[in-house]
């Protein structure tokens, strides 16, 4: 029986002498024509969530757009296929990428194709560092699960109900019991990964230990809230400052996100709420823990 968690941890002060380098080099890999903002909310996300230095790697003719949303983001453009996704010819300056960022978010705004399924069952097996795998980087996944695919402990997986059913499917060739804790639980069992399954009272859980969300409210269901909470998860795998394992910094982000959230519609209401809303109260969130 999994071991529940109820303690919300909190990152250590900052050292005076302290250099960006400390709080991590976050990757994130997505993006594509008509899914723009999606790896730019990640990146803001992210650089609210203390990551000390952000790198965008989107198809190159979005590269410009996307940096536009992200002013203290750094872009990398990459090969694309006529449709605007990330193709194939990307894999060398991806992986070039990844040597130096100390984490990696995969999916926002991504799409499928089967050269978006290449690569990301290349990143799932060579990367060793904390991965968040989201959205289509989720449906990418799902393509190629088969009975030998074991993810590593620094994997964390960001799905919605319809993403979980999925990967329930491609891991265990059946349906979905309909306890939330047991699907989480049971899906990192058995690929080894973290699993954040989202929804009201969101299930993190590492197949061991489990934590169950508090925070968070009907507003935050809306375009662009998953990609927030990428980009939050992210920044603490990456920071070697606080010491974060996988489980934690995803415990930590899921609460931050969902208490920024609370923030945003005590403000502004929940009908009013959007996910830029929930990155403009992170830090009154990360200020009340």
């Amino acid at each position: 029986m999994s071991k529940r968690i109820t303690e919300i941890p909190k990152l250590p002060p900052r050292a005076d002498d302290a250099h960006k380098g400390q709080f991590g080099r976050v990757l994130i890999v997505g993006g594509s024509r008509g899914m723009i903002g999606a790896p730019a909310l990640t990146a803001n996300a992210a650089l609210r969530s203390g990551a000390g230095l952000v790198r965008m790697a989107v198809p190159e003719s979005v590269q410009l757009t996307t940096a536009g949303l992200t002013p203290c983001a750094i872009s990398i453009p990459l090969a694309e296929d006529e449709k605007g996704l990330i193709s194939k010819g990307a894999i060398h300056d991806i992986l070039n990428a990844l040597d130096e960022n100390d984490s990696l978010a995969l999916g926002p705004g991504l799409g499928q194709s089967g050269d978006l399924q290449l690569i990301v069952e290349t990143i799932v097996k060579q990367y060793q560092k904390p991965l968040i795998i989201d959205a289509d980087g989720l449906n990418n996944l799902t393509a190629i699960v088969g009975e030998d695919l074991q993810l590593t402990a620094n994997t964390i997986l960001t799905p919605h109900p319809g993403e979980m059913a999925r990967l329930w499917r491609a891991w265990f060739r059946e349906e979905l019991p309909g306890d939330r804790t047991e699907q989480a639980e049971k899906l990192s069992q058995r690929c080894g990964a973290v699993v954040v399954l989202k929804g009201s009272g969101t299930v993190v859980a590492d197949g061991k230990r489990t934590y169950v969300n508090e925070t968070g409210n009907p507003g935050i269901a809306t375009g662009g809230s998953g990609d927030v909470l990428t980009g939050c998860i992210v920044a603490l795998t990456a920071n070697t400052a606080a010491g974060f394992d996988a489980l934690t910094a995803a415990i930590s982000g899921v609460y931050v996100h969902g208490r920024a959230g609370d923030l945003a519609a005590a403000a502004l209401t929940e009908t009013a709420l959007t996910a830029t809303d929930i990155i403009d109260f992170l830090g009154d969130a990360w200020m009340s823990i």
